[in-house]
């Protein structure tokens, strides 16, 4: 694919508190208190927490009383570190650092884009703690598909790839060791081991994304309780109002 799976465009981010990894970097969290399961949101390849989708989950279940984490990746956002070193094993342990140190109790992955695919990851390691997932044009193993077999020579080479970006002026990179470690996450092939509900929003004029991987991916969900919900006009983000207010009113449906 080469290019960008972002999951928002920017909003307003506020309340920002910082979370002292081992080794002294600092991730840049959101937490509000309140009822459980809380809402976890992970953003998408090169966003961060500042995207409106999770700006709007994030006020969204404040109104609710809700809890809710949102957090920027190392590298990424108002978080410590270099975006080239970052991994998908690295991001996922550092969900699971910042869930077990901030929240109590069962929780409600959201994740957007490449953020889907982290969920997934997240909830393998966790899945007693899983309450449910929402995945927004979710795109798990888009190290394999996304990209074509000249790219994936350059990357097993060592070679960054670059790709067009169709949402900022400067080309999308992937890094060797990112790639590497997806193509070590894959989970399209086979049986995946969860069992909590499960609801998928893509947008079927995704250009980044085929709306066909969310059909995959309930497939493979070992879970009974999986929908797919299809936006035919729907984009990659999927963040306009009415986009935004699907996302909501799922979260709020589920179990």
């Amino acid at each position: 694919m080469g290019t960008a799976l972002p999951g928002d465009a920017l909003g307003p981010v506020s309340e920002t508190q910082f979370h002292t990894l081992q080794g002294g970097a600092r991730l840049a969290y959101r937490h509000s208190h309140g009822t459980e399961p809380a809402l976890v949101f992970l953003p998408g390849y090169m966003s961060d927490m500042a995207g409106s989708k999770a700006c709007a989950v994030f006020d969204w279940a404040k109104e609710q009383g809700r809890a809710c984490l949102l957090l920027d990746y190392s590298g990424c956002g108002e978080s410590d570190g270099n975006f080239a070193e970052g991994t998908l094993s690295r991001w996922r342990d550092e969900v699971l650092g910042l869930i077990s140190a901030k929240c109590q109790g069962p929780v409600v992955l959201a994740g957007s884009s490449m953020g889907g695919w982290l969920m997934l990851l997240v909830a393998l390691a966790m899945p007693e703690r899983v309450a449910a997932m929402v995945g927004i044009a979710a795109a798990p193993d888009f190290t394999d598909w996304g990209f074509n077999a000249g790219q994936k020579a350059q990357l097993a080479a060592g070679e960054v790839v670059f790709g067009a970006n169709p949402y900022g002026p400067e080309p999308t990179p992937t890094y060797p060791g990112f790639w590497r470690d997806g193509q070590d996450q894959l989970l399209l092939g086979g049986d995946i081991a969860l069992t909590c509900p499960v609801r998928l929003l893509h947008g079927q004029q995704d250009p980044d994304v085929p709306w066909q991987t969310s059909l995959h991916l309930a497939q493979a969900l070992r879970s009974a309780d999986v929908q797919v919900i299809l936006v035919k006009d729907g984009d990659h983000r999927l963040s306009r109002t009415s986009d935004i207010a699907l996302l909501v009113q799922t979260l709020a449906a589920l179990p």
